[in-house]
């Protein structure tokens, strides 16, 4: 693989019992992956239970969880999150993994991937898009937003239509481009907060 390819995060940010949120990531991994100018890392909330209860001291157990993914996140130039929408907002765990980080997220591009009803998950993003704001990312304008997905995809995890797909290359277009001027950014001037 090529030095120069963006390192990207894409997070499933579900971990619900009977999500649908495996059948959107794989989906968008598979978009991004055949890009040439990204490799995927793809970080599934359901792999990493990390504790609720925040400490700066995280006993040794919760330490070992961290370390699963942590570096991880640090190694990216970008991130892609997947979520859906409970309760008009985003899931809870997504909260706690966002939370348990603070360097890895700044001065990287975060773009979404929601999905849900009839307000295809935009009411998680609007929420998620301070949160990410106060963690000194950039949020990425376009959104790939899927109402009623579970209707959107065939039995082979595709999308029924062009249109996910259109708006998957709209938002990775954009997440390269700030994913490759924020990298040379950082490596110019390190990025402090």
């Amino acid at each position: 693989m090529s030095q120069d390819r963006l390192r990207l995060a894409l997070i499933v940010g579900s971990n619900r019992e009977a999500r649908f949120g495996k059948v959107i990531g794989d989906w968008i991994a598979g978009v991004a992956k055949r890009r040439g100018d990204v490799t995927v890392d793809v970080i599934d909330l359901v792999d990493h239970e990390l504790p609720t209860a925040l400490s700066r001291n995280p006993a040794p157990e919760v330490a070992a969880e961290l370390a699963k993914v942590s570096p991880r996140l640090a190694e990216a130039d970008a991130f892609v999150v997947v979520t859906p929408e409970y309760n008009h907002s985003y899931p809870a765990g997504l909260k706690n993994l966002i939370d348990w980080h603070r360097t890895q997220w700044q001065a990287k591009p975060v773009g979404f991937v929601s999905y849900g009803g009839l307000s295809g998950g935009l009411r998680a993003v609007e929420h998620l898009r301070p949160v990410f704001a106060e963690l000194h990312t950039v949020t990425v304008r376009d959104v790939v937003s899927l109402h009623m997905a579970w209707d959107q995809f065939g039995p082979d995890g595709a999308p029924a239509d062009e249109g996910p797909a259109q708006a998957a290359k709209v938002l990775l277009d954009q997440i390269s481009w700030w994913g490759n001027a924020l990298r040379e950014a950082r490596a110019k001037t390190p990025y402090g907060s």
